[in-house]
Protein backbone atom coordinates (compact mmCIF):
# COMPACT_ATOMS: atom_id res chain seq x y z
CA UNK A 1 0.00 0.00 0.00
CA UNK A 2 2.74 2.19 0.97
CA UNK A 3 4.40 1.81 -1.65
CA UNK A 4 1.54 2.29 -4.21
CA UNK A 5 0.60 5.87 -2.61
CA UNK A 6 4.85 6.70 -3.45
CA UNK A 7 4.14 5.83 -7.10
CA UNK A 8 0.97 8.11 -7.40
CA UNK A 9 2.39 10.50 -5.68
CA UNK A 10 5.45 10.69 -7.72
CA UNK A 11 3.38 10.12 -10.84
CA UNK A 12 1.13 12.92 -9.97
CA UNK A 13 4.12 15.18 -9.62
CA UNK A 14 5.61 14.38 -12.65
CA UNK A 15 2.29 14.80 -14.28
CA UNK A 16 1.69 18.03 -12.90
CA UNK A 17 5.26 19.54 -13.91
CA UNK A 18 4.56 18.06 -17.30
CA UNK A 19 0.88 20.11 -17.61
CA UNK A 20 2.96 23.28 -16.02
CA UNK A 21 5.42 23.23 -18.29
CA UNK A 22 3.46 22.78 -21.10
CA UNK A 23 0.63 25.61 -20.09
CA UNK A 24 2.15 28.14 -18.08
CA UNK A 25 6.04 28.26 -18.78
CA UNK A 26 5.83 27.93 -22.72
CA UNK A 27 8.11 29.60 -25.46
CA UNK A 28 6.93 32.80 -25.75
CA UNK A 29 8.04 33.45 -29.55
CA UNK A 30 7.96 36.91 -31.43
CA UNK A 31 5.97 37.06 -34.08
CA UNK A 32 6.29 40.77 -34.92
CA UNK A 33 8.58 42.84 -33.60
CA UNK A 34 7.77 45.91 -31.86
CA UNK A 35 7.28 48.62 -34.92
CA UNK A 36 7.38 52.65 -34.56
CA UNK A 37 7.71 54.98 -37.98
CA UNK A 38 5.94 58.05 -40.43
CA UNK A 39 4.15 57.11 -43.34
CA UNK A 40 4.34 60.12 -45.59
CA UNK A 41 2.31 60.35 -49.44
CA UNK A 42 4.67 62.76 -51.76
CA UNK A 43 6.71 63.50 -48.85
CA UNK A 44 3.95 64.64 -47.13
CA UNK A 45 2.71 63.28 -43.93
CA UNK A 46 -0.32 60.63 -43.76
CA UNK A 47 -3.08 61.45 -40.94
CA UNK A 48 -5.14 59.25 -39.66
CA UNK A 49 -4.95 56.58 -42.23
CA UNK A 50 -5.90 53.10 -40.89
CA UNK A 51 -3.22 50.43 -40.35
CA UNK A 52 -3.82 46.33 -40.16
CA UNK A 53 -1.18 44.21 -39.31
CA UNK A 54 -1.54 40.46 -39.42
CA UNK A 55 0.65 37.78 -37.94
CA UNK A 56 0.38 34.03 -37.89
CA UNK A 57 2.17 31.29 -36.74
CA UNK A 58 -0.54 28.81 -35.72
CA UNK A 59 -3.52 30.63 -36.01
CA UNK A 60 -3.67 34.59 -37.72
CA UNK A 61 -4.26 37.31 -35.64
CA UNK A 62 -5.03 40.84 -36.22
CA UNK A 63 -4.63 43.73 -34.73
CA UNK A 64 -4.51 47.89 -35.42
CA UNK A 65 -3.43 51.59 -35.13
CA UNK A 66 -3.68 54.27 -36.78
CA UNK A 67 -1.22 57.20 -37.63
CA UNK A 68 -1.30 60.84 -35.75
CA UNK A 69 -0.90 64.51 -37.13
CA UNK A 70 2.48 63.78 -37.63
CA UNK A 71 2.06 60.28 -40.00
CA UNK A 72 3.73 58.53 -36.83
CA UNK A 73 1.92 55.24 -35.83
CA UNK A 74 3.32 52.36 -33.34
CA UNK A 75 2.51 48.81 -32.94
CA UNK A 76 3.50 46.58 -29.86
CA UNK A 77 5.18 43.26 -30.77
CA UNK A 78 3.41 40.34 -30.83
CA UNK A 79 4.04 37.24 -29.06
CA UNK A 80 2.63 33.78 -29.35
CA UNK A 81 2.95 31.70 -26.32
CA UNK A 82 3.64 27.84 -27.74
CA UNK A 83 5.66 24.31 -27.09
CA UNK A 84 6.71 24.52 -30.50
CA UNK A 85 9.98 26.78 -29.21
CA UNK A 86 11.13 23.47 -27.59
CA UNK A 87 10.59 21.03 -30.32
CA UNK A 88 12.70 20.66 -33.08
CA UNK A 89 10.51 22.36 -35.87
CA UNK A 90 11.32 24.99 -38.42
CA UNK A 91 9.94 28.46 -37.11
CA UNK A 92 7.91 30.80 -40.01
CA UNK A 93 5.46 33.66 -39.01
CA UNK A 94 3.53 35.41 -41.36
CA UNK A 95 3.65 38.76 -41.16
CA UNK A 96 1.51 41.64 -43.15
CA UNK A 97 0.56 45.46 -42.50
CA UNK A 98 -2.14 46.65 -44.68
CA UNK A 99 -2.50 50.91 -44.96
CA UNK A 100 -6.08 52.67 -45.74
CA UNK A 101 -5.60 56.03 -46.51
CA UNK A 102 -8.07 57.81 -48.60
CA UNK A 103 -10.38 55.01 -50.17
CA UNK A 104 -6.76 53.29 -51.35
CA UNK A 105 -5.43 50.53 -49.90
CA UNK A 106 -1.37 49.92 -49.70
CA UNK A 107 0.51 46.83 -48.84
CA UNK A 108 3.32 48.38 -46.63
CA UNK A 109 4.76 44.94 -45.38
CA UNK A 110 4.62 41.49 -46.48
CA UNK A 111 7.37 39.35 -45.04
CA UNK A 112 8.22 35.74 -43.12
CA UNK A 113 10.10 35.85 -40.10
CA UNK A 114 12.34 33.08 -39.51
CA UNK A 115 13.42 33.51 -36.22
CA UNK A 116 11.83 33.83 -32.86
CA UNK A 117 14.02 36.28 -31.61
CA UNK A 118 12.47 39.95 -30.83
CA UNK A 119 14.03 42.32 -33.44
CA UNK A 120 15.17 39.70 -35.70
CA UNK A 121 13.92 41.88 -38.84
CA UNK A 122 16.35 44.62 -37.61
CA UNK A 123 19.25 42.80 -36.94
CA UNK A 124 18.74 42.68 -32.77
CA UNK A 125 17.95 47.32 -33.09
CA UNK A 126 14.64 48.63 -32.69
CA UNK A 127 12.02 48.51 -35.52
CA UNK A 128 12.21 52.00 -37.02
CA UNK A 129 10.62 52.28 -40.38
CA UNK A 130 9.97 55.86 -42.71
CA UNK A 131 7.46 54.85 -45.45
CA UNK A 132 6.46 55.99 -48.56
CA UNK A 133 2.81 55.08 -49.84
CA UNK A 134 3.17 54.94 -53.42
CA UNK A 135 7.02 54.34 -54.05
CA UNK A 136 9.01 51.74 -55.76
CA UNK A 137 8.21 48.01 -52.81
CA UNK A 138 11.82 46.99 -51.84
CA UNK A 139 12.10 43.52 -51.19
CA UNK A 140 15.41 42.21 -49.21
CA UNK A 141 16.01 39.32 -47.13
CA UNK A 142 16.80 39.16 -42.99
CA UNK A 143 17.86 36.44 -41.34
CA UNK A 144 16.61 34.31 -44.22
CA UNK A 145 13.31 36.00 -43.88
CA UNK A 146 12.01 37.87 -47.21
CA UNK A 147 10.72 41.35 -46.53
CA UNK A 148 8.53 43.14 -49.44
CA UNK A 149 7.87 46.77 -48.07
CA UNK A 150 7.58 50.40 -49.07
CA UNK A 151 9.50 51.21 -46.09
CA UNK A 152 12.90 51.74 -45.32
CA UNK A 153 14.99 51.57 -41.84
CA UNK A 154 18.48 51.06 -40.37
CA UNK A 155 19.25 47.32 -41.22
CA UNK A 156 22.21 45.27 -43.04
CA UNK A 157 20.30 42.69 -45.38
CA UNK A 158 21.36 39.27 -45.94
CA UNK A 159 24.35 38.92 -48.51
CA UNK A 160 22.86 38.00 -52.01
CA UNK A 161 23.81 34.90 -53.38
CA UNK A 162 25.47 34.35 -56.53
CA UNK A 163 24.76 30.93 -58.16
CA UNK A 164 27.25 30.08 -60.78
CA UNK A 165 26.51 27.09 -63.25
Amino acid sequence: MYKKALVLIAFLTVTIGVYSMSIQDVGKVCLFSAMSGVITLDGKPVTNALLKRTVKLSKPKTDETRTDNNGHFEFPAAFERTITKFLPQEFVASQKIIVYYRDEEYELWTGVKRTPEENAESRGKPLVVQCELGSEENHISVNDGPIFSLCKWDVEPDPKEIYND
